[in-house]
């Protein structure tokens, strides 16, 4: 497997004879061999941002069953959203000698050291999901196409306020992003202004807080509950007079916490009905909010994909092969450019949500419900 089994198959006989002449204890590399966890395969580390949202939790899940199927065996590790506590799980996994990582980063920008530490060992690195920055240590990047994220949620909310059939408004948006230490962030972002800015710039669209810079409008660990607190706080500041008609929100977790002040606020009633407002990762709670009527779109992912598709690059590159891509120009990390493997989302609203989860198996009725 790779060079690396090589090299490591030659410390453990080098000591086995140092054992054989000095009668001393096997050093810690051959050591380390012994414990692979199978025949066909190794170990790999698998670093999750946090279980506090429901999506890592499946990724989890999907990434530790995928490779289990291949013949590997995982180590799984949450860093709950703390930066330093992630490169801890890293450090560890990679003295305890995984044959290679995959990482979902917390902070895109806080790996360069144990990424160099994971070189050394000649352990290859899967970004997943959310690019690793400012590292030429990452080999491989598996995610979704992000830019796309944002242009479903954008043209979901020109179709639904019926911008695109020549309804001129004005009508009310705010917009809210995700973290500002996730790469993802602008892509979603980016992706989502290049529908709506034509509008905002023809005033067919109104951002009636004036906060149109991303830097504006980033959610720091796309906590929902700093997200409720800044629409409580648009709300008050911009919408005493008016009605908000649409919010672009980036992620359901967030979309949960501008429902809740939207609520708070009077909305979901027949005098003030609820805002377009959209979302991503198409969760359990967000699903049942469209089907009840509060929150109108989210963005599917299938987070069983794109396991698949992390752990077929690690097998790859394990076993001396190339991974499959289909994008090696968009993703420059700020070291280099990595060969990624972007899957296609779909957007999900209360017309289509049976025919794409249910009829498509990942959820069931009884999920739903």
């Amino acid at each position: 497997m790779r060079n690396r089994r090589a090299a490591l198959a030659a410390i453990a006989s080098a000591a086995s004879l140092a054992l054989a002449l000095t009668a001393c204890g096997q050093n810690s590399e051959g050591g380390s061999e012994e414990k692979k966890g199978s025949a066909d395969g190794g170990t790999i580390g698998i670093a999750m941002p946090t279980k506090s949202s429901e999506r890592w939790i499946s990724d989890g899940a999907n990434v530790v069953k995928e490779l289990k199927a291949k013949g590997y065996e995982t180590k799984l590790a949450y860093g709950e959203d703390d930066p330093d506590q992630q490169v801890s799980q890293i450090e560890n996994m990679i003295t305890q000698g995984v044959d290679a990582l995959i990482v979902a980063a917390i902070d895109n920008k806080s790996l360069d050291n144990v990424l160099q530490q994971a070189k050394d060992a000649d352990i290859p690195v899967i970004s997943y999901d959310r690019l690793i920055l400012g590292s030429s240590n990452v080999d491989y990047y598996a995610s979704f196409d992000n830019e796309k994220v944002g242009e479903l949620q954008g043209t979901y909310i020109v179709d639904k306020l019926g911008l695109g059939d020549g309804k001129k408004g004005p009508f009310s948006i705010e917009l809210f992003a995700g973290s500002n230490d996730d790469n993802n962030t602008k892509y979603f972002f980016q992706g989502a202004m290049n529908v709506l800015k034509p509008y905002v710039d023809k005033g067919e669209l109104v951002v009636r807080s004036k906060q149109t810079a991303l830097n504006q409008v980033t959610t720091l660990r796309w906590d929902g509950g700093t997200a409720q607190k800044r629409m409580d706080d648009l709300l008050t500041s911009s919408y005493r007079s008016a009605r908000v008609d649409a919010v672009l929100s980036p992620y359901d977790g967030i979309s949960i916490g501008i429902l809740s002040a939207l609520k708070s606020d009077g909305y979901g009633t027949a005098a003030k009905p609820m805002p377009v407002v959209t979302g991503q990762d198409a969760e359990v709670a967000s699903v049942k909010s469209i089907i009840t009527g509060e929150q109108t779109q989210t963005v599917y992912k299938d987070l069983r994909k794109l396991a698949e598709v992390a752990s077929n690059m690690v097998d790859a590159v394990l076993n001396d092969k190339k991974p499959e891509t289909n994008d090696t120009k968009s993703y420059d990390n700020g070291a280099k450019v990595v060969p990624a493997f972007l899957l296609q989302p779909v957007s999900v609203d209360k017309a289509n949500y049976k025919e794409v989860l249910v009829d498509g198996g990942y959820y069931t009725e009884n999920d739903l419900k």
